[in-house]
């Protein structure tokens, strides 16, 4: 079974989604780096994004992340908040830590390319 299907599909991954952006763009380390964007479209985004990596339905058709990433001169503070809301938000959703743990491996092997090292 995969992380998409254990954790609730579409359902679980648009909660997800609405409550990690609440939880990013309170956070002074990293809110503004959305103060121009589009939350709509990268709600949108970020849900078709994660749906993929986490084993559902392909609909992903945005920038690989280090393409999505370059020029922004993000460093290891700003990764490490994205994925302190991104665990905080899973235990919010009560997800089972054995899924959390996987998310988290997904999420470090992007970190060179979102960090664009």
């Amino acid at each position: 079974m995969s992380v998409y299907e254990a954790i609730g599909g579409a359902a679980a991954v648009d909660a997800a989604v609405d409550i990690f952006y609440r939880k990013v763009l309170s956070d002074e380390r990293i809110s503004e780096f959305f103060d121009t964007v589009d939350m709509a479209e990268q709600h949108k985004k970020q849900k078709a994004f994660l749906t993929m990596v986490f084993g559902g339905p392909n609909a992903y058709t945005g920038k690989d992340m280090r393409a999505a990433h370059a020029g922004m001169n993000l460093t290891v503070v700003h990764f490490d908040a994205v994925a302190e809301a991104l665990v905080s938000t899973l235990e919010d959703l009560e997800v089972p830590q054995e899924h959390i743990n996987e998310i988290v491996g997904i999420a470090l092997s992007v970190k060179d390319d979102v960090l664009n090292v």
